[in-house]
């Protein structure tokens, strides 16, 4: 593990590559930087001179101490969980701009994905940027605060929502809400509903994902 001002795991390109470019994956509730890690063993061999940066959450999670979450979901009151995910907000554009200095990247070098919960910070994070992010990529989230957000968005940052049609954790109404959200402040937007899948992220979301991040991330 590596420590910006989160604790952080990181898959580096194969061959000692120069790198160009980083994927920031962010877990879900009471995950952490390994489950979510899991991903860039299909995507790194097709990821050249890229790294692929995965920062556990700063808080442990209430509900599973083993585990790691960017804002308690243990109160539920919409006003505390906007106030806790502005405070993750605040820590992530910190570590992002810790990752930029080091490796000597920008905004548009990078890609935001995230699980659930990660993905509401990778939507929070990405669309409130003042500089747009490469693409961002979603998996079985939501827009935590839709009225806070309209206010706060600057970025139009490319992205790409993916949703099992059975998860029964974070429903897939939600999905189409944010896609609604995204295309009425014109901002890109690619969705893909899974079939009988539930709240995780089968082959056939990764390869998806993998193929979105391919097409935008190299692209000169």
């Amino acid at each position: 593990m590596t420590n910006f001002n989160l604790e952080t795991l990181i898959i580096y390109p194969d061959q000692n590559e120069k790198i160009k470019k980083a994927i920031i994956l962010l877990h879900g509730y009471g995950g952490d930087a390994n489950d979510i890690s899991m991903l860039s063993y299909n995507w790194k061999r097709y990821l050249h001179n890229t790294i692929i940066i995965c920062p556990n959450g700063h808080e442990k999670c209430s509900l599973n101490p083993i585990g790691y979450q960017w804002f308690d979901l243990s109160v539920n009151d919409e006003d505390f969980i906007l106030e806790e995910s502005k405070k993750a907000e605040f820590k992530i554009n910190s570590f992002i701009d810790e990752v930029k200095k080091k490796y000597n990247l920008d905004n548009g070098d990078i890609c935001l994905s995230g699980f659930s919960q990660g993905c509401m910070m990778a939507l929070n994070v990405g669309l409130t940027s003042s500089e747009n992010y490469n693409s961002i990529v979603g998996f079985s989230g939501k827009i935590i605060n839709k009225e806070d957000l309209s206010k706060r968005i600057k970025s139009k940052t490319r992205t790409l929502l993916i949703h099992g049609d059975l998860d029964n954790v974070v429903p897939t109404h939600y999905l189409l809400e944010a896609k609604d959200f995204l295309m009425r402040n014109k901002i890109e937007v690619d969705t893909k509903i899974i079939n009988n899948c539930e709240h995780n992220i089968p082959i056939e979301a990764s390869s998806t994902a993998l193929n979105f991040i391919k097409q935008h991330l190299y692209k000169l």
